[in-house]
């Protein structure tokens, strides 16, 4: 970890950065770094995480902690985002080998989940069950000074338990053990994009209003929480997080009984799963840090209070990990979200063949369920950052428990 001091730009604040050197981080990503460190309401410093690259507004891989004011933008687009992830009580070697009527056993398993949870833009045709829908339904005095946003309740039941697309993921995995284990990535579908559009231009017009002293070229326009605009923001985001964790468990809860029957009808195999994890890493939530009751955004950053566990991925057909937090306080107990990438997608499609990234996933024994692939580059895990390196760079963040490698995994 390294700090840039608040003199040198002209900042207010320092930014701290959980990498080795200077010339690891993109000159955009410092800038939004400064920007942040700029910002009136910035409590102590600003923190990069070991994956931060250059987002909308704010870094992916950004932390603040901000006293008494919410940054729609420093939340992101897709709040709720996040991982889960359940522990397979079944070692990958007693389902390899098994053939089936449709390849091998890893190849059934990925067909079918490709088959029964929608992903990239697809939804279900029917309405389905949702209890964080249907207690906002029932609370829609909290939501419906925002009648813009409504209609996202009543169409989020037709997204619920889906998978979405870009770096989110279904994936089967296994431990250095040989046990297996089942990971997926994604957030809050449609719902948190909408809410952000649309509180960041009441937040820009807000900001214009009061002659805002955050130029409007940051992007990073602000509630006050303690204005009705602040608060409504609050409700949408909690719902959106809400929904998010949601989405998680019902596919974990679909994945898991397709594990389970196909693993009994094919492997004779009776399986259990343990504890599921599911956490955010985006974000913001009240907190206290260094005496202070204030605002911690985590923008693709997980939270790692001491003895915390989580989840931090890779790339497909790369590494992941789940961790346990060490509470340490420089970064407001936070760890990295993933990996970070290294190129963007643009750059990955340009820069890595279809050809090239399916030879790869075939010589790592990696199966893929996507239906189409010529974008898959996107996400190859050339277009990562070696999630290793970014381990070691986060070693006073978070211990690491368990590592996984991909064997089989669901894009959309």
């Amino acid at each position: 970890m390294f700090v840039i001091s608040n003199d040198r730009y002209d900042m207010r604040v320092p930014v701290r950065v959980w990498l080795s050197g200077r010339e690891q981080l993109e000159e955009s990503c410092l800038a939004q770094a400064v920007h942040l460190a700029k910002l009136p309401f910035v409590h102590k410093w600003v923190c990069l995480m070991p994956d931060t690259h250059t987002g909308k507004g704010m870094p992916i891989g950004g932390v603040i902690a901000a006293r008494g004011a919410v940054i729609p933008n420093a939340v992101g687009s897709d709040i709720g985002c996040g991982m889960i992830f359940v522990p397979v009580k079944v070692k990958l070697s007693e389902i390899e080998g098994i053939a089936t009527g449709n390849g091998s056993l890893m190849q059934l398993l990925i067909g079918d989940i490709l088959r029964n949870i929608p992903v990239g833009i697809e939804r279900y045709r029917t309405v389905q069950e949702s209890r964080v829908l249907d207690r906002a339904k029932e609370q829609m005095e909290l939501y419906d000074t925002n009648p813009e946003l409504l209609p996202l309740i009543e169409d989020g039941y037709y997204q619920i338990g889906t998978l979405g697309g870009g770096n989110h993921f279904i994936e089967l995995q296994a431990d250095e053990e040989g046990f297996l284990g089942i990971m997926i990535h994604s957030g809050s579908r449609h719902m948190g994009k909408e809410i952000c559009d649309v509180f960041h231009k009441k937040a820009r017009e807000l900001n214009a209003k009061w002659h805002s002293q955050v130029p409007d070229e940051y992007r990073l326009a602000f509630f006050p929480t303690d204005t009705e605009e602040g608060r409504q923001y609050i409700r949408w985001m909690n719902l959106a997080l809400d929904y998010a964790y949601e989405n998680r468990q019902r596919m974990m809860e679909k994945v898991m009984e397709l594990v389970k029957r196909h693993l009994k009808k094919y492997a004779g195999v009776d399986t259990e799963f343990g504890e599921i994890i599911n956490c955010h890493h985006n974000y913001a939530a009240i907190e206290n840090h260094y005496g202070e009751n204030v605002w911690v955004h985590r923008k693709g950053a997980t939270r790692a209070r001491a003895g915390e566990i989580a989840v931090i991925p890779g790339a497909m057909g790369s590494y992941s990990y789940v961790v346990e937090g060490l509470g340490n306080q420089e970064s407001f107990c936070s760890s990295s979200h993933g990996a970070g990438r290294a190129y963007s997608r643009t750059g990955a499609m340009a820069a890595f063949t279809t050809e090239q990234v399916i030879l790869d996933l075939k010589e790592r024994q990696v199966v893929l369920g996507k239906r189409k692939k010529n974008d898959v580059a996107e996400e190859c895990r050339f277009a990562y950052k070696d999630i290793d390196r970014v381990m070691e760079q986060q070693n006073d963040l978070v211990k690491p428990l368990k590592k996984l490698r991909t064997v089989g995994v669901v894009k959309g």
